[in-house]
């Protein structure tokens, strides 16, 4: 009997007690700075140093050998690393492209910025194509019109910019107009369409290069441009690059 009023005595304290909401009054936040001034922790060192020494000697690969420094400049309409990346792009992809569609790529267009550093001279191992390319960006086809064309070549005329432009496409401009464009050495024709290959963080409009979206067709390779590089980089001997005047500003 006790032991029941004892229960009754908890039901009535429990229900009758005042359930008091809780509100967020306040957020407060620090930025901590991963630099040198944070300790080693031995412990988790431990655990790292294998992965680490597995990882290192595989980033030491040796994938190719590269005679001259390859490198950006925003001063120049095309640069050696710039053209390196397009033609290599083009001749990858359009493989892939040729595979699944039996049609072919008409020129690549990739970004300035999308370089993220250059190749030294000597031997180019795995770690330089992720240093080149950090990103997982991936090469996408887009279907454009010819007055899509124009607005592409509009936007390199007043970029100024050494965006890469495969070797298909010759470009000049003047006062930051276009003066001649040529596709394989050929006038473009206003009545067809035309294929252009870049990456899928363009075709989204990085860059503001606007005129990528609403395409007629997008074809995804679902090939990074990374691994294109490291294709191409384990397919070739010695890198050979060049500034051959494909883009031309007066």
């Amino acid at each position: 009997m006790k032991r029941f009023f004892g229960l009754l005595l908890l039901i009535a304290t429990i229900t009758s007690c005042k359930q008091t909401p809780l509100h967020l009054s306040r957020i407060e936040g620090k930025r901590i700075a991963v630099d040198t001034t944070i300790a080693n922790s031995p412990t988790i060192d431990s655990i790292i140093a294998p992965y680490k020494k597995k990882l290192d000697l595989e980033m030491q690969k040796v994938l190719a050998y590269n005679p001259s420094d390859l490198y950006k400049d925003r001063t120049k309409p095309e640069t050696n690393i710039g053209n390196f990346m397009a033609d290599l792009c083009y001749t990858r992809g359009n493989a892939v492209f040729n595979k699944r569609t039996h049609k072919t790529v008409d020129f690549t267009l990739l970004n300035f910025g999308g370089i993220r550093a250059g190749i030294p001279k000597g031997s180019v191992t795995l770690r330089n194509a992720y240093e080149v390319m950090p990103f997982e960006n991936s090469m996408v086809v887009v279907e454009m019109s010819y007055q899509k064309i124009l607005e592409l070549f509009n936007y390199l005329a007043k970029s100024g910019s050494a965006h890469p432009i495969s070797e298909q496409l010759q470009l000049t401009f003047a006062d930051k107009k276009l003066t001649t464009a040529k596709l394989n050495g050929k006038d473009l024709d206003p009545k067809r369409n035309y294929y252009v290959l870049t990456s899928d963080y363009l075709q989204h409009g990085g860059d503001r290069m606007n005129f990528f979206k609403d395409p007629i067709q997008l074809y995804n390779l679902d090939y990074k441009i990374r691994a294109a590089i490291i294709d191409e980089l384990t397919a070739i001997d010695t890198i050979h690059a060049k500034v051959d005047g494909r883009m031309i500003r007066k």
